[in-house]
């Protein structure tokens, strides 16, 4: 046996010579394991059958405690997992030990040689391959194609995968580069350095996005989160025209969420950002929220605090449909809501908790009983639009002779259930609440995307209300003047909820769309006003303009130019501009006729092109539990946020090109194999268009599963 002191006489020899002096084959000797012939095994230490043992490395005979990972950071200088690198491992023996680890990693990874279907059974003679298919080297694709199909079974990974661009990416450019040998990287390295450098490269790559900051403006989003392991986390989100920008989730374990930590917190995103590049702090409405948001607005009067617009829609939705008490005055008026939505509840329960019951359902319809969750917004909505499209569905289905067979666990609830979807008045109420809860379920269509809508949110909340009345109206058989108690009710939430939503912000965004100046638009509805001309706007937008330039000449010039914009006058009489308001979009118009006014222009442009929800924010909770799920709990918070970080912004770049909509990885990353898409996962909320329960979303991804 060489001695254990040969390492220390070694310092000018080469690596290999070296390492052959102090290398003892161990009688247990494992390919797997080549550092362990390095260093000289003394005792076990502590009980059971762990690895651990106190341990003496034979090049510098320094005492280590531990198992094999220890000798590996002692040994290759990881710089970590508390032991002190191996003073004399100069770089050349470095290489060389990281070569034989390397090799032993390889040989490890290696998968057990299963036969592949291409392989055949071994018996009957192979067909010759024809000159065409030896020419491609048919046998070969069909065994690579072999391995990669074997490789999403056995890893459980989703078909949808396959659409991915970089997986595609990754094997084009294999099969297309000499590289012999090659071996994909391991465990360690791919959720390691090859992270930290995707990352890096990530960052890079938002370079261009980021310097448009200052012409474009950024809204901070920022939303709330618990991990697997019951983590608080706090999203912060930089949001632009041209999509959603992650930049970082804050482990607050231990830390009390008041409005003076949430405060710090966005005003640490504010200095990353840079406080003249942001226009705004959206979050939900929240009080340790709010009341952080107007702390932002005290300290930096040009950003304002803008309350999440789809969730004070969602908050008016559930305060109409909320459950009343047989005293409360407008329980007459309105409980009905919450018991149709009950009772809707209860039949897809039924259906769905007996396998038998799910599965005869599923013989006479296509569509699928959706599994809402609580939280996602407009919930009761979505539910009895479902229900309104397999009602024929669920007709066949309780008269059918197999549905008595099937009840005798609960007679009474499948009576129930049978009274209910034969119930015409029963669907009459269905269609009711659908369709005067039309107006505000498709304004929270608008809002619950990526799309900028800042500024078509005041005119968008007044057009709702007007809907709502006169669907109601229509359904009660009332005129204009007459009263209408349940119309009352659903006026009071919704004007109350829109006090405490609105801000000066809408008021002002909503005074650049140029659209709102014309007859055209003017006349669609009796009674409208162009934004120079009402009262409330006139006064909130006046607010806005002060807090942004102060009193100086600034504030003066900028009156003056809006001015000129509102009243057609110098700069803005030509009859192209004017003729252009009606049929350009609004940020376009400006970018053509907004240069006699400079100042103005730019903050059009601005406020033109601005989010007004956070559900940016809530998705992206969807895309961390999809990296940080219950089966990968033990990832740390600070790689977990490095993983959404990667992933979440390489989708918007990836969404900025032309092949995200055509080709082969077109919409690649949504729709999975999950019936559930309409649950708040990330599968299709993430979609920058279409949200919530749409016919034409679950169409398209029909389509994409069938390509």
């Amino acid at each position: 046996m060489a001695d254990s002191n040969a390492g220390s006489s070694a310092g000018g020899e080469n690596p290999v010579q070296m390492l052959n002096a102090v290398r003892v084959i161990p009688p247990n000797d494992d390919p797997k394991w080549p550092l362990w012939r390095y260093v000289q095994k003394v005792a076990k230490t502590g009980g059971g059958k762990g690895g651990n043992a106190k341990i003496i490395c034979r090049l510098c005979n320094r005492d280590i405690t531990g198992s094999y990972s220890r000798v590996k950071t002692h040994l290759l200088k990881l710089g970590d997992g508390g032991v002190k690198p191996c003073p004399k491992v100069t770089i050349d023996v470095l290489i060389q030990l990281k070569s034989e680890q390397d090799k032993a990693d390889a040989s490890s990874n290696t998968p057990l040689n299963i036969p592949l279907p291409t392989d055949g059974n071994g018996g009957g003679r192979k067909r010759k391959a024809s000159a065409i298919e030896a020419s491609f080297d048919v046998d070969t694709r069909n065994k690579l194609d072999a391995l990669i199909a074997r490789m999403f079974y056995t890893a459980g990974l989703p078909f949808n995968l396959a659409r991915n661009p970089w997986f595609r990416q990754a094997f084009m450019f294999a099969a297309n580069s000499k590289l012999g040998g090659y071996v994909p990287p391991s465990y360690n390295k791919i959720r390691t350095s090859l992270l930290v450098q995707e990352k890096t490269q990530v960052e890079r790559m938002l370079q261009p996005i980021k310097s448009t900051w200052s012409s474009k403006g950024v809204s901070i989003v920022s939303d709330g989160w618990s991990d697997p392991q019951r983590r608080p986390l706090l999203n912060f989100m930089a949001v632009t025209e041209d999509g959603p920008m992650f930049l970082r989730a804050i482990n607050t374990e231990g830390e009390i969420k008041t409005k003076e930590y949430i405060f710090q917190r966005i005003l640490e995103t504010i200095d990353l950002i840079g406080a003249g590049n942001i226009v705004q702090v959206v979050t939900d409405n929240a009080s340790n929220y709010r009341g952080a948001g107007l702390m932002v607005e005290q300290k930096y009067p040009h950003i304002f605090w803008t309350p999440c617009v789809v969730h004070t829609l969602n908050l008016a939705l559930k305060s109409i449909g909320a459950a009343r008490n047989e005293e409360d005055p407008e329980y007459e008026h309105c409980n009905w809501i919450n018991e149709v939505s009950s009772d809707a509840q209860q039949i897809r329960n039924f259906i769905m908790n007996h396998s038998m019951r799910l599965s005869m359902f599923n013989e006479f319809s296509k569509l699928k009983l959706l599994s809402i969750a609580e939280t996602r917004f407009a919930s009761q909505i979505v539910m009895l639009k479902r229900f309104r499209e397999i009602k024929d569905a669920l007709t066949l289905l309780v008269v059918s002779p197999k549905w008595s067979d099937y009840r005798d666990d609960n007679q009474g609830r499948a009576q129930f259930v049978k009274d209910k979807v034969l119930s015409d008045l029963w669907w009459d109420k269905v269609k009711y609440i659908l369709d005067f809860s039309e107006p505000i379920y498709s304004m929270i269509r608008a809002a619950d995307t990526d799309k900028p809508c800042l500024h078509l949110i005041y005119e968008m909340w007044d057009s709702m209300i007007e809907k709502v009345k006169t669907i109601i109206y229509r359904h009660e058989g009332k005129e204009e003047y007459e009263h209408s108690p349940f119309y009352d009710i659903v006026d009071k939430i919704l004007q109350s909820r829109w006090l405490k939503n609105n801000t000066p912000l809408h008021c002002l965004a909503h005074s650049l769309n140029p659209k709102y100046y014309t007859q055209a638009w003017l006349a669609e509805v009796e009674g409208r006003e162009a934004p120079h001309v009402d009262e409330e706007i006139s006064t909130e937008r006046n607010k806005c303009f002060r807090r942004m330039f102060g009193d100086g000449p600034e504030l003066h010039k900028i009156k003056q130019q809006f001015g000129n914009f509102s009243l057609f006058a110098a700069g803005f009489s030509s009859f192209d501009s004017i003729e252009d308001r009606t049929y350009l979009e609004p940020k376009i118009w400006w970018g053509i006729h907004g240069n006699s006014a400079p100042e103005l222009q730019k903050l059009a442009l601005k406020l033109l092109g601005q989010p007004s929800s956070s559900s940016c924010a809530e998705r992206n909770w969807s895309t961390y539990g999809l990296i940080h799920s219950t089966a990968r709990n033990r990832l740390n918070p600070g790689r977990a946020e490095d993983l959404v970080f990667v992933h979440q912004n390489l989708r918007l770049i990836s969404r900025k090109s032309s092949e995200y909509s055509s080709g082969p990885t077109r919409f690649w990353d949504i729709g999975g194999d999950s019936h559930d898409i309409f649950g708040g996962g990330a599968d299709f909320l993430q979609h920058a268009v279409l949200s919530l329960d749409e016919p034409e979303l679950e169409a398209m991804l029909d389509d994409l599963q069938a390509e």
